[in-house]
């Protein structure tokens, strides 16, 4: 089984839809706070020299991640991209 992409492998100027964030509690709900939620369309707008960390606009804002915890939100692959009103039901 193909393990699906995550945030931090999204190239600057890429544009993907989340599926779901898997990180531990805390910063799972700090995320899902700012609006990383399932169906949310996210680009990447920048990386450091270094790649860590990038910056990702979503939902009016931009915001910087560090790779680890980038890692920890996954997108849909591009053949399974739902409709915007599909993921929105895909909270779990």
């Amino acid at each position: 089984m193909r393990e699906q992409p995550r945030l931090s492998a999204l190239g600057v100027g890429e544009e993907a839809r989340v599926c779901r964030v898997e990180a531990a509690s805390a910063l799972r709900r700090r995320l899902m706070d700012l609006g990383l939620v399932p169906g949310t369309r996210v680009t990447c707008v920048g990386k450091s020299p270094a790649g860590d960390p990038a910056a990702y606009a979503f939902r009016g804002a931009v915001i910087a991640l560090r790779r680890a915890d980038a890692e920890e939100v996954c997108l849909f692959a591009g053949a399974e991209l739902p409709l915007e009103e599909e993921a929105v039901g895909a909270w779990d």
